[in-house]
């Protein structure tokens, strides 16, 4: 049975305290700088954790917090050193000559690397229009400049098509557009991944399908943790251990997504331990990105309790993959 807690009951579970940061763990602290730091005679971290700016929308819709400010966000707030962006927020920033100096600045002076860019709304790379393909693959250019300007290695795409087409058809025109735009990434140094992101982008065997067919280097995946709900009506899922599984030989980036937690500071929709093995064992070594949604704690706090059951995962898991 799941047991709804009340905020502070979550809080201590997840080694939350507010306003007071986390309760260190053995075998990793907080460096002086607020940055992530090992404790184990200079062995690498198993993973890093990273942030993912959607983490904090509600924060930027009501005004709350400044898109620029993301790179101390991250590192003075949370500890961590890497941030995934989101292009809503820097569409002006984009358009403008030098438009992104500020952000760069700011991250560089943070000890914060920019991952990549998550990109929303600039057209469907499947379309089953033509010209609609075409535009939508240009619309992306000026993000995967950005991308590159801001020592990002990816931008992150959906793989939309035409929702009446047979699913195979609809492979075919996302293979083609995101092949078309891998080939402008591999321009630039920046690769396209594609997050399971709704409708048959999170059906794992057809997204991997997507990759093959697409078959070009700087095209991968981004799986997502919790995105797999393939339908509203009827509601239908995906197994989101078997998606995960069957995306992960093409990731270059992984979510681990959030929304409720137990009185054991256990993610209540997803196994962490069983994902993050599932993560690991695909050899994966690289940043895995703390997004929050959740309704019960605020963001910042939903982050660290999120933060804190990676950690702990982590520390867990690092004897089996020594």
């Amino acid at each position: 049975m799941t047991h709804r807690l009340h905020r502070r009951d979550l809080l201590k579970a997840a080694g939350v305290v507010a306003g007071a940061g986390l309760i260190p763990v053995a075998c990793r602290s907080e460096g002086s700088d607020g940055a992530e730091t090992a404790l184990t005679g200079g062995e690498e971290l198993l993973f890093k954790i990273s942030l993912a700016q959607y983490s904090l929308h509600r924060a930027y819709e009501a005004n709350e917090a400044d898109p620029l400010d993301i790179a101390a966000t991250t590192r003075q707030e949370y500890g961590l050193d890497g941030v995934e962006l989101l292009n809503r927020y820097y569409t002006t920033e984009v358009q403008q000559t030098d438009g992104l100096a500020e952000l760069k600045r700011r991250a560089d002076g943070e000890g914060v690397e920019c991952l990549l860019i998550m990109c929303d709304d600039e057209g469907d790379l499947g379309d089953p229009d033509d010209a609609g393909r075409t535009t939508a693959v240009e619309n992306h250019y000026k993000w995967v400049e950005a991308a590159a300007y801001l020592g990002c290695h990816s931008i992150r795409v959906n793989a939309r098509s035409g929702g009446d087409l047979d699913p195979a058809e609809q492979q075919r025109m996302a293979a083609d557009g995101l092949r078309r735009l891998g080939e402008f990434g591999d321009q630039h140094g920046i690769d396209v991944i594609v997050e399971n992101h709704g409708g048959m982008s999170s059906n794992g065997q057809w997204l991997a399908g997507v990759m093959e067919m697409a078959a070009h280097a700087r095209v991968g995946t981004l799986p997502d943790f919790g995105n797999f709900r393939v339908s509203y009506e009827p509601e239908e899922w995906y197994d989101r251990y078997q998606g995960v599984a069957e995306l992960m030989p093409y990731a270059k980036a992984v979510s681990a997504k959030s929304h409720n937690f137990d009185e054991n500071g256990n993610c209540v929709e997803t196994d962490y331990l069983r994902m993050m093995r599932i993560v690991l064992d695909a050899g994966y070594r690289g940043y895995v990105g703390i997004e929050y949604e959740g309704p019960v704690l605020s963001e910042p706090d939903g982050i660290r309790a999120t933060k804190a059951l990676l950690e702990r995962v982590r520390d867990e898991l690092a004897p089996d993959y020594a």
